[in-house]
């Protein structure tokens, strides 16, 4: 048997003006979606925003469903939609922030598995690290410099062959 271990490097900010300025614009619109979500169940609302090659952002927000599996996250409404407008053009940057109705989100939260996946697709893709931000409405900020450091143990097109 032989162990494996893996090292991530995260970034812990403690105030966004640490950050490049468009960095703070990012969390700034990442936060500003998640008063765009529609989260009547859970109310925990996520607000995504991604940075393109060619200088476009595109948001999104968590829309949920009754029927809870047909709701979607924030993030893969906003790359899908970036994805749909800009199908040739490299992801840069995806800021991902959240509130609640229920207790103050003071702390970065991550995205959820499916979501990782998603988003380590297209960096794999496009051969080319996609920088993340994760925020709360308050607090630290965590700053990755690529998706990998998400999900170690990705699935990627290569095991389809």
């Amino acid at each position: 048997m032989k162990k494996i271990e893996f090292s991530v490097s995260v970034f812990e900010v403690e105030n966004i003006q640490e950050l490049t300025p468009e960095e703070q614009r990012m969390i700034a619109l990442s936060r500003e979606m998640t008063h765009k979500a529609y989260a009547p169940y859970s109310h925990f609302f996520v607000g995504a925003a991604v940075l393109l090659a060619n200088g476009q952002t595109v948001t999104g927000s968590n829309q949920e469903n009754a029927a809870y599996p047909s709701g979607l996250c924030a993030e893969r409404v906003a790359i899908f939609s970036a994805s749909a407008q800009y199908p040739q053009v490299d992801v840069v940057m995806v800021a991902i922030s959240a509130r609640s109705n229920t207790h103050s989100v003071d702390h970065p939260i991550s995205p959820c598995g499916a979501c990782r996946q998603v988003l380590f697709e297209y960096e794999f893709r496009q051969n080319k690290p996609v920088k993340v931000l994760l925020s709360g409405e308050t607090g630290k900020i965590l700053v990755l410099d690529k998706v990998k450091d998400l999900l170690p143990f990705t699935f990627t097109p290569d095991e389809l062959k």
